[in-house]
């Protein structure tokens, strides 16, 4: 069954290198029980390790079962050796939270047979623990312990059993029951390679194999049972073994057992996963919060500036120099209906035109008073600046022409002198002078320290002929057909005022103002934009430093469970396995933190929108990309940690302490 010819197996310690084999050569049939002897450093357990493909010899040659394995992959030796040899430790190496049944059938997992959890349950039976199976170890003695390590090593009925020191770490009667069930699977057919220093453990053994110093120094006559070799190990199985690995028979562990060990291991280590959730948590909460602010902020704004209109030109009179010296606005040009006139003519250009003067007014109705701001307006204004009464109506071209004295309020003003009653139809006096309400004006809210909804609209020429006494008009508002055209509009009422105003070009250059509310519009939006990503960005820091802290939390993982990681490795985990075990451990602690990141970043945009009045606003798209890049954080900062996991040597793992 086993063959080895001149193994040679060197450690280095420091500068010390210690040859812990030398020249070894030994042959094991199968149904032998064999007891590898001698004192601490003899270099037993190295041989054990070896023969158990647990490590690799820096020379010589190792058959099993007629075939040349030092020169298999790791893959392909945890696959071999998950299901041809079963292992037995002196520390028992279960895992602490799972249940006998649960360790036992560990190696199913590993074999891609999960579906036979009965063989599990057979085997924890075989070695007296039908009663215990749900039990966590825990729960049980060092001799039941034991039991359920055997039984782990029993479950992909292999071929050999090797055991070091079983019997090291218990009483009298537990090392009895230990080896009556040790002889039992011996003569069942089993091969049992045991390593001990008790000469009373040794004497159960067909064979005892004494080392010194890396050497085998004496071989008790072998007893043979070499017709017990094609039932064992039947010819070409390690072929086949690979062969089906190969062509993906042997799928290994599926990933509903990679999460379900993801699971016990986070359980294993509640606070430990918890601070790894925590920090994905505040940075997915802070990224759809910070992004709902921006957008909401944006919102508001984009609301604010609505009311500006869109397309929209403001014409003011400019502020000439006289031999230097900056004159009062309108001291050359005056604005007339005139020139309003002549600016409606562009109408392949100008969709909207409304004059529009404004002062101040002190408003009374009843025993109240407010005073605000007038203005008058045409009836274009309505669709200029985006002022449709949300009660009422707006004033038309005759009420313009008759110089009728209607008005409209904002909310602020209805607030004030009418609280929650409808003013519409209600008489007040501005400046002395009857009014009557005809609509109130939709909210638009504060623009830097004033008030968009303190203001009173009346016709243009009531305002300048009845109430303010102007006979300019104060400004002119101009609304372009498209956004294309507002520059080329801006060019052609340019020419038509100084066309109106006999004014030169230099002239016209001080005379009046063209302000292009679409640039500032564009501005403000930009403006808004460049801070929603920066909001975006902080809060994106805080989940790359969550993933800093699962990488870190992962590292800590890996080396508190070094021994874990040796056992599972031991019992026919490869690499990868480990690898994908650890990657999805990171992946759910970032998934779950995601989601719980998800439900607190929605509560604190809904405790700002109550607390603060703040518009916020949570969209779908920042909640998917805050959830996939928790995920994608939790992959790339588990995968090194991961990897480290993955590329421990099972011996050294095992020894760790």
């Amino acid at each position: 069954m086993i063959e080895v010819r001149n193994l040679y197996k060197t450690y280095t310690m420091g500068s010390v290198k210690v040859e812990a084999l030398r020249d070894v050569s030994l042959k094991i049939s199968s149904g032998e029980f064999v007891a590898i002897m001698g004192a601490s450093g003899s270099g037993k357990s190295t041989l054990m390790h070896v023969l158990g493909l647990l490590d690799r010899p820096d020379a010589g040659e190792y058959f099993l079962g007629g075939e040349e394995i030092t020169k298999l992959s790791d893959k392909e030796l945890a696959l071999v050796r998950n299901r041809l040899v079963g292992f037995v430790f002196q520390q028992f190496h279960l895992l602490p939270r799972m249940s006998a049944l649960e360790n036992a059938e560990l190696p199913l997992i590993y074999a891609g047979k999960r579906h036979l959890r009965e063989k599990a349950e057979e085997k924890i039976a075989e070695v007296g623990l039908k009663d215990r199976m749900f039990h966590k170890p825990n729960e049980m003695s060092g001799g039941q312990q034991q039991r359920v390590a055997i039984a782990r090593s029993l479950v992909n009925e292999p071929p050999i059993i090797f055991a070091d020191e079983p019997t090291g770490n218990l009483d009298s009667k537990s090392k009895e029951e230990i080896i009556s069930i040790l002889k039992g699977l011996n003569q069942k057919g089993k091969t049992i390679v045991i390593v001990t220093h008790e000469n009373e453990i040794a004497a159960h053994a067909k064979r005892i194999i004494q080392m010194r110093d890396g050497k085998i120094i004496s071989d008790s006559a072998v007893t043979s049972a070499a017709k017990v070799f094609e039932e064992v190990i039947p010819q070409n199985l390690i072929k086949n073994i690979l062969s089906e690995s190969n062509q993906a028979i042997k799928g290994g562990i599926e990933f509903l057992d990679y999460l379900r060990q993801a699971v016990f291991a986070m359980l294993a280590h509640k606070m430990r996963a918890f601070l790894s959730i925590l920090g994905i948590l505040i940075g997915v909460a802070a990224v759809i919060a910070m992004i709902a602010l921006g957008r909401g902020a944006q919102e508001s704004i984009e609301k604010q500036l609505s009311s500006l209109g869109s397309n929209l030109l403001l014409i003011r009179p400019g502020s000439p120099k006289v031999g230097g010296i900056a004159m009062e606005a309108g001291t050359t040009t005056r604005f007339v209906f005139q020139d309003l006139a002549a600016i409606s003519k562009l109408t392949d250009l100008i969709k909207y035109v409304s004059p529009s003067v404004s002062g101040r007014g002190q408003i009374v109705y009843g025993n109240k008073n407010w005073n605000t701001q007038v203005e008058g307006v045409g009836v274009d204004y309505a669709q200029l600046r985006s002022a449709i009464p949300t009660v009422g109506r707006f004033f038309s071209e005759d009420e313009v022409r008759m110089r009728n004295k209607v008005a409209l309020l904002g909310t602020t003003v209805v607030r004030e002198l009418f609280g929650e009653t409808n003013p519409v139809g209600e008489t007040i006096r501005i400046n002395l002078i009857n009014f009557k309400i005809i609509g109130i004006l939709p909210t638009k809210g504060a623009t830097g320290f004033r008030d968009q909804d303190d203001t009173v609209l009346v016709p243009i020429t009531t305002a300048m002929y009845r109430l303010l006494g102007k006979q300019y008009i104060d400004q002119i508002y101009v609304e372009a057909i498209s956004p294309d055209l507002i520059d080329t509009a801006q060019d052609e009422i340019t020419k038509t005022i100084t066309k109106q105003h006999h004014l030169t070009a230099k002239e016209a250059e001080d005379a009046f103002q063209i302000r292009n509310m679409a640039d500032i519009k564009a501005a403000l939006e930009s403006s808004t934009k460049t801070m929603s990503l920066l909001l975006g960005a902080i809060a994106a820091i805080s989940l790359l430093v969550g993933g800093i802290g699962i990488m870190n939390i992962m590292l800590v993982s890996v080396t508190e469970r070094t021994r874990e990681i040796g056992l599972r490795k031991a019992i026919g985990a490869s690499n990868k396995d480990i690898m994908v075990q650890f990657l999805i451990e990171a992946a759910l602690m970032s998934f779950i933190g995601g989601i719980l990141g998800i439900l607190l970043g929605t509560g604190i945009s809904v405790l700002i929108t109550l607390f603060t009045g703040w518009t916020v606003i949570i969209d779908l798209a920042p909640i998917i990309l805050a959830t996939t890049f928790s995920l994608v954080v939790g992959i790339v900062f588990g995968l090194w940690p991961a990897q480290k996991a993955s590329k421990l040597d099972p011996i050294e793992a095992l020894r760790y302490e």
